[in-house]
């Protein structure tokens, strides 16, 4: 059976982080381990407190997993701080992790932080480099550059930047941007654009978690790159569509919409 890894943190209202990873990597038909980075109390309303864990508890869990179940791709999602960034990337480096999408998690949908700058700072030196795939949204794409991005031309320039950083490819989701939600993918050698019609729903907690986790299951399953990217966006806009309606604020999607018709 296929493997698949996911680093990030717990999210108790299970709309985002572990939880949506592990559902998404299930409906797939792939094998989900786990490594957990911090523990948060929230809901569709927000985040009412997190706590880290310790670095090298988060390594112990990746060393854990990896040497007794394997990985077949991997991906991370909220760090919380340096030390752990620091940990994860040299997981990733001394246990030769393959297929790596670096989903980095800044800012949860309720507004609240969920990255520091010192954090920022490692994840920029130390672990795109070492990405398949970097994930970014559009403010987490202006995090990493420095750039404003308010169009299809700015949202080039940023993936062309983060490129340079080390990751074999970038794609920066265009779901803040007006119209249809273009994601806008950069490999150094051709331009790809993955559309879907935008949903007007407030159900969207965990999509960018949700989205990552489907490409990290299709990776683990054998497909390349673009179809991995295809596949999963019809899946998270799927997903969105037949959201539960669970939650007084941004509520969660529906993570086996695909494989439940």
């Amino acid at each position: 059976m296929r493997t698949a890894l996911t680093i990030a943190g717990s999210d108790s209202g299970a709309g985002a982080g572990i939880q949506a990873d592990l559902k998404t990597f299930a409906a797939h038909g792939v094998y989900g381990t786990s490594a957990i980075t911090a523990v948060t109390a929230q809901n569709s309303l927000g985040v009412t407190m997190v706590e880290a864990l310790p670095a090298d508890l988060v390594t112990a869990q990746i060393e854990a997993v990896v040497s007794d179940f394997g990985v077949h791709a991997a991906k991370t999602g909220m760090l919380a701080n340096a030390a752990i960034v620091e940990a994860v990337a040299a997981a990733v480096r001394d246990l030769e992790i393959p297929l790596l999408v670096v989903d980095p998690v800044m800012i949860a949908k309720s507004g609240d932080r969920l990255l520091d700058d010192e954090a920022l700072g490692a994840m920029k030196m130390e672990l795109i480099g070492q990405a398949y795939l970097v994930t970014p949204n559009i403010p987490e794409a202006e995090a990493l550059t420095g750039l404003t991005i308010r169009g299809g031309d700015d949202v080039r320039r940023a993936a062309e930047k983060i490129l340079t950083m080390g990751p074999r490819a970038v794609l920066i989701k265009g779901g803040h941007l007006a119209g249809d939600a273009v994601d806008i993918l950069w490999d150094g050698v051709s331009w790809s654009e993955f559309a879907a019609p935008r949903v007007d729903t407030r159900h969207t907690h965990g999509t960018g978690c949700t989205y990552s986790a489907a490409i990290v299951a299709h990776l683990a399953l054998g497909c390349d790159l673009a179809t991995a990217l295809g596949k999963a966006k019809r899946f998270i806009h799927a997903a969105i569509l037949s959201n539960p309606g669970l939650g007084s604020g941004s509520g969660p999607v529906n993570h086996w919409a695909e494989f439940s018709e």
